[in-house]
């Protein structure tokens, strides 16, 4: 039962790394698709390999995701939990990617496993909650729209002689760097959290000591987050890229730039699992604004808003849900 349990967990987490991935595969495409710089399939190229290429590189996340958010017990109670708390993950993705709103989902997974360990009575660090999730999620948005608004009143300056059409071309073509790093700030983030959950099951069932990830559980997660994000998440791309604001090539090279800086120095630095969401979704505002504040369209905004709120409350109570289902029904 115990070892059919990790099989399930570790499936299910896949099944959530693909999820994340077409969720979330708008953060790092749907500026460079709303300017043009390139075509929906070269993006969702570029986006899966890129975050193939990030989940490979760092285990800083999936260590706290593996053992700061809970500590389930060793036994077949404590991978139900897991597993209660990946299904709570995966059913507010669906929800929110049905309604084509931009919501986390490293919030969705934390918020799972939150939800699972209360209602199944486990361990839950809320320091570290507060330390890494709470705190990087508060502060990571405001830095990516103060600090977009900063690089695009630069880059409006630095360029503000320039003929538009040539500026638009050269930006236009930056854009693919830009998308790219985004891509790989992306896999550097999300991917990790995955790998941290399986790496919890495989610990919880006595199958894995220490903190470091095994290889087949790396090349698993971010194999599973590039064919989700080759999948595409088309809603909540027409929602980053078109209905937010207006965007322009310099502000998609500098909303990106802005967002893989803040990813980079959570993930490596932190080792904080930030949302590329909220962070992306930030830095597009922040651009907007500099153009003028009514460039925003701030009823978009405080929808995606919500939805960042609502996440990790509606993830835990999902995920809360499941389990006291799962217990009742698993043998």
């Amino acid at each position: 039962m115990e070892f059919a349990l990790v099989i399930a967990v570790v499936v299910i987490a896949l099944a959530f790394d693909y999820t994340n991935g077409f969720h979330d595969a708008a953060n790092a495409i749907a500026t460079s698709i709303s300017t043009r710089a390139l075509t929906p399939k070269a993006a969702l190229l570029l986006a899966a390999v890129m975050n193939l290429v990030g989940a490979l590189v760092s285990e800083g996340v999936a260590s706290t995701i593996g053992s700061g958010i809970i500590s389930p017990p060793g036994d077949t109670d404590g991978l139900v939990v897991v597993l209660a708390g990946l299904i709570g993950a995966i059913t507010w993705n669906l929800i929110t990617w049905w309604r084509g709103l931009p919501s986390s989902s490293s919030h969705a997974l934390i918020g799972g496993l939150i939800g699972a360990g209360v209602v199944g009575s486990v361990s839950v660090h809320w320091s570290v909650i507060v330390s890494k999730v709470l705190i990087p999620m508060v502060i990571s948005p405001l830095i990516g729209f103060c600090l977009a608004y900063a690089v695009m009143v630069a880059i409006a300056w630095l360029f503000r002689r320039g003929a538009p059409g040539r500026v638009n071309r050269g930006f236009r073509a930056g854009q693919r760097v830009s998308a790219a790093a985004l891509a790989f700030g992306h896999g550097l983030q999300d991917a990790q959290k995955t790998m941290g959950v399986i790496v919890l099951a495989l610990a919880t069932a006595g199958l894995h000591s220490g903190t470091g990830v095994p290889l087949w559980v790396k090349l698993a997660a971010a194999g599973a987050i590039a064919l989700g994000t080759y999948a595409g998440g088309w809603r909540i791309m027409r929602t980053l890229g078109r209905r937010v604001v207006k965007l322009d090539p310099a502000r998609g090279v500098a909303a990106d730039l802005t967002a893989s800086g803040v990813l980079y120095v959570m993930a490596i630095g932190l080792h904080a699992p930030v949302s590329t969401t909220h962070t992306i979704s930030s830095a597009i505002m922040g651009v907007g604004a500099t153009r003028r504040l009514s460039a925003v369209r701030w009823g978009v905004a405080r929808t995606i808003v919500s939805a960042w709120v609502l996440t990790i409350p509606m993830s835990a109570l999902f995920a809360g849900a499941t389990y006291a289902v799962l217990t009742l029904v698993l043998p």
